[in-house]
């Protein structure tokens, strides 16, 4: 029904910057929102950031500061911009969509497959 699909992910060294891009395309009546997790090796997946249809946002305290969330709502397309990268933010970043597919439809989540991001010199 819906597809997420994150890119952008990779290495980068301390310091450094990175930036995420998701898009969710398929039967989307209505986008609620959209927004990043993160799961690190031997942890649970954690909140980045969310941002709703009508732009506000809600970021992880870890983040705050030095990651940035952008969207494109017509193409239904998020950004992730990471500034300031350290190892701590190495994880598998995964994208998700809140939509309805119907107009008399809940509001459901669809999530993407992950991207990697290494933070290491």
């Amino acid at each position: 029904q819906v597809q997420v699909v994150e890119s952008g992910g990779g290495l980068v060294q301390p310091g450094g910057s990175l930036r995420l891009s998701c898009a969710a395309s398929g039967s989307i009546f209505s986008m609620f929102g959209m927004g990043w997790y993160r799961q690190a090796p031997g942890k649970q997946r954690e909140l980045v950031v969310t941002i709703f249809s009508e732009g506000s946002t809600n970021y992880a305290d870890s983040v705050k500061g030095r990651f940035t969330i952008s969207s494109d709502n017509a193409k239904n397309t998020v950004y992730l911009q990471m500034n300031s990268l350290k190892p701590e933010d190495t994880a598998v970043y995964y994208c998700n969509a809140h939509v309805r597919v119907s107009s008399g439809d809940y509001v459901r989540t669809f999530w993407g497959q992950g991207a990697q991001v290494t933070v290491s010199s």
